[in-house]
């Protein structure tokens, strides 16, 4: 079997994966991915025990137990730049057999669910609420640097948005869309809103927001917020969730964006609360994820 070069897949000194520095052994099969290091302590301290502990820049891991099942929380910083880092670290360390440098014939295939702050593009879908993304919608362009495809349901939806993007408001880069897993969606979200999470690739201009700056796509947003095929539309917009879609249906992995809805930009309003708005997603999902 053929080793992967060095520069492919580099390790620390100490063997561990290179922007992670995780072990293989360091990390749970499900991991709860949070954008901010600061909130990984807000996850774990609900944990029995901590059992690791391991940060390098924006990435810290923490992995222990939680009514007898094993969970890692993971900053992944901001943007899919940083979830293509996260994801496929994490996978090699899981399916990639890290001393001789071979892929493994046995996969496993992780559990993932990010917790993430989102903007609302309806304005029935206010500050305070909780959507669950069943799909991403890439504005960024990371997976058009893999070969992926879309089943034929994504095809249609896929179709149907590129009509309207090209023919009401000219997006210049080329979307993607991907499903996320549904059977996660229904054990931990049956009760959430739900619909196509945007992923931007900045908050600022790539968001249609004005400050000294004009954003060039202003109406890009607002566009977005009039799709509509069937009973789908696009309920809001971050900044991760189709990296983590498109990445973790390409290497196996299941994958479910819950978002706490901190703005809407329909209304121009934010949320009173938001540190108590994630604080309760972060309970009731690691709830949910341990009474499966």
């Amino acid at each position: 079997m053929n080793k992967i070069p060095e520069s492919e897949l580099i390790l620390n000194p100490d063997g561990s994966i290179y922007h992670l520095n995780l072990q293989a052994d360091q990390v749970a099969d499900t991991i709860i991915f949070v954008g901010d290091p600061d909130r990984v302590p807000k996850v774990s301290k609900h944990f029995d025990r901590i059992d690791t502990k391991v940060s390098k820049r924006e990435f810290v891991t923490h992995t222990g137990e939680l009514q007898g099942k094993r969970l890692s929380v993971i900053s992944t910083g901001i943007g899919t730049d940083n979830i293509d880092i996260v994801l496929t670290e994490l996978d090699a360390l899981v399916n990639i057999d890290l001393k001789n440098r071979t892929i493994k014939e046995e996969k496993t295939s992780l559990e993932i669910v990010r917790i993430g702050t989102s903007g609302s593009l309806q304005k029935d879908i206010p500050v305070d609420s909780l959507v669950a993304s069943s799909h991403g919608l890439g504005l960024e362009g990371l997976m058009h640097y893999y070969d992926f495809s879309n089943d034929a349901n994504e095809t249609l939806i896929f179709l149907e948005l590129m009509r309207s993007v090209k023919e009401d408001f000219g997006f210049p880069l080329r979307p993607y869309l991907i499903t996320g897993n549904e059977e996660l969606r229904k054990r931990l979200a049956p009760d959430f809103l739900s619909g196509i999470t945007a992923t931007c690739s900045g908050f600022y201009g790539p968001q249609g927001r004005n400050l000294r700056l004009k954003a060039s796509q202003e109406h890009l947003l607002t566009g977005l917020g009039e799709f509509r095929y069937n009973d789908l539309r696009i309920t809001n917009f971050e900044m991760e969730t189709a990296g983590i879609y498109g990445l973790a249906k390409l290497l196996g992995h299941k994958a479910l964006s819950l978002n706490a809805i901190l703005a809407n930009r329909v209304e121009q309003t934010f949320s009173k609360d938001p540190k108590g708005l994630v604080e309760g997603l972060i309970e009731m999902t690691l709830d949910r994820l341990t009474k499966e």
